[in-house]
Order: structure tokens, then C-alpha cells, then sequence
């Protein structure tokens, strides 16, 4: 069975961005169902307005038609998971509490970002949920 994920947007635009890496082959495994990744109304419109930012498209060796294409591909493999309960968890970044949030309301077992320091150190910890980058991810840390 596919292990349920949230995949920070930090990593789709590493994915989009770089030519090859451990964004990318999670994007990948993602569209394989290797892993099962979560998605809500608030990370549906994060990936939606970074990756529509002109720094981004001029970045990546993708056209934007192909962007949304890929994106498209990657939301009909996601499990939409209304949020009913806000935890608040307090993060460094104070955007990426949603990400928390995301990951309780549909059982996530990891939340892989390339900025784990600021999901790592939340006020409020759950122990149930991992914060990996892509490496660790790949790594089966």
C-alpha cells in the first residue's frame, strides 16, 4: 500500500526547476503511486500561484501548458482532504501550519518539504507525523 504523503510546494517547484533529484523522483513515485499524496483547498492554490510565477516558468525547461498538464496529472492522483479543524500548530513560518493541518485531517505518515527546520520546530509537535526532505524521504528516514 502507498504511504500517504503531503508534498510541500517547495518541492514541485524543485521538481519543475531542477533536472533531475530526490523533487523530482518524489513527483515521480507520487504520479506512479508509489506514495499517495494529500492535497487541500489551501496547498491546491499554494502549487497554483508559485508555479504560475513568471521567475519560475522562465526557470523551468517545461512550457507553462506543460506545467499545468503536469499538474493536472499530479492533483488526479492526490486524495482531497477537506480541513474541518484548525490545529494552529504555531511554525516557524506561520503559512505552513496548513501543511500540519493537511497531514492530520488525512492521516499523513510524512510531510516532505525542503524547509523541514521550520515544520520541525512548531510549538506544537506530532509525533505521528514525519518532516523529511525529499532525500530523507527517499531514504525511508
Amino acid at each position: 500500500m502507498a504511504e500517504t504523503i503531503v508534498v510541500d510546494t517547495s518541492v514541485i517547484i524543485s521538481a519543475l526547476i531542477g533536472k533531475r533529484g530526490a523533487s523530482r523522483e518524489i513527483l515521480r513515485k507520487s504520479l506512479s503511486g508509489e506514495y499517495k499524496p494529500l492535497i487541500s483547498n489551501a496547498l491546491f492554490q499554494e502549487y497554483e500561484d508559485v508555479s504560475n510565477r513568471k521567475k519560475i516558468i522562465d526557470g523551468c525547461p517545461l512550457t507553462r501548458s506543460e506545467i499545468e498538464e503536469l499538474l493536472k496529472a499530479l492533483y488526479g492522483v492526490c486524495r482531497w482532504v477537506p480541513i474541518y479543524y484548525l490545529w494552529r500548530p504555531n511554525s516557524v513560518d506561520e503559512g505552513d501550519n496548513f501543511l500540519i493541518e493537511l497531514a492530520l485531517a488525512g492521516n499523513a505518515t510524512s510531510i516532505v518539504t525542503n524547509n523541514v527546520s521550520d515544520l520541525r520546530n512548531a510549538e506544537l509537535k506530532f509525533p505521528g507525523i514525519k518532516i523529511v526532505t525529499p532525500g530523507e524521504m527517499l531514504r525511508g528516514k
